[in-house]
């Protein structure tokens, strides 16, 4: 026997007579926080190449915010599911495929795109730079990668009856050759007795379009905290690599000096040795590693 609701109607029958348009439905779109981490040769060719944590940034080719800077991403079509969606955008903004990549969250503020109710579900991928090509899309006038400053600027604590509201103000900077775009992001953590919330707020910001400098904060924060508790940082490599390149990796990630000793206690089981050396650095070479799949 069919189970009927509380109208009377079977499944097939409130099916039939119900209207999806009687609900206002949002278009969800995926932004892609890509980051990359290059090297920038150095004058005297006995020194190291200076790694720099960078992100993938496309210059608006339309509205809203015409000429504005912002993440890669697009509307998810109706075939796709939102890790197909963001795959996809990845794939035609850098040409690679079978990389790192992560559901961030997703940012669904009131007015976030004046166009209409939009909700972002944002990612972070993490490419090779050797592997990369960047090409502008078709509502793109431009690409270019940006290197990444995310420092913080001051903190505040208000202690409540039972809590404390904390808020940690940071400075985000991107930079190019060409361009600087600077944006002053606001998290603020509440926490009360059963319940504890966070939140960011865009404080002030120039040059970056929709909230994507709120994203890019979450994603940045995201990553430096993934790069103290796990191997995520290795995404990032090439297929061999020195203990010395590793560690500038996770230097210019988490934005500090790292002890030597320290750091290759911390990676040790991470990475295995190959009979592999540097070669042409200017320098005495260097064993290479790799990725030690054994142990992930």
């Amino acid at each position: 026997m069919e189970l009927l609701d509380r109208d009377g109607l079977t499944e097939r029958q409130f099916m039939e007579q119900y209207k999806a348009g009687d609900y206002e439905r949002p278009s969800v779109a995926t932004d892609m926080v890509i980051f990359t981490v290059t090297q920038t040769e150095t004058d005297n060719y006995r020194k190291l190449p200076e790694k720099e944590l960078r992100i993938l940034l496309i210059r608006r080719g339309g509205h809203p915010f015409l000429g504005k800077w912002a993440l890669p991403g697009g509307f998810t079509r109706s075939s796709e599911t939102v890790d197909q969606s963001a795959a996809r955008e990845l794939s035609e903004e850098t040409g690679v495929e079978d990389v790192y990549l992560e559901q961030l969250q997703t940012f669904t503020d009131v007015g976030r795109d004046p166009r209409t109710w939009v909700m972002s579900c944002s990612y972070m991928a993490l490419i090779d730079s050797s592997r990369f090509k960047i090409q502008a899309g078709d509502d793109a006038d431009d690409a270019a990668w940006f290197k990444v400053s995310y420092r913080l600027l001051r903190e505040h604590k208000e202690l409540l009856e039972e809590g404390y509201v904390k808020t940690w103000t940071y400075e985000l900077k991107l930079s190019s050759e060409e361009e600087e775009l600077t944006a002053v992001i606001n998290r603020t953590v509440t926490a009360k007795p059963t319940a504890k919330s966070t939140v960011y707020a865009i404080e002030s910001n120039d040059g970056l379009a929709f909230d994507h400098a709120k994203i890019i904060a979450y994603a940045v924060e995201r990553l430096r905290k993934q790069t103290n508790d796990t191997d995520i940082a290795l995404h990032l490599m090439p297929p061999l690599f020195t203990l010395t390149e590793l560690q500038q990796v996770y230097e210019v990630i988490l934005d500090k000096e790292l002890l030597k000793a320290a750091f290759r206690r911390k990676v040790a089981e991470l990475v295995t040795e190959t009979d592999n050396y540097t070669e042409n650095a200017g320098h005495r070479p260097s064993r290479l590693f790799r990725r030690n799949w054994a142990e992930m």
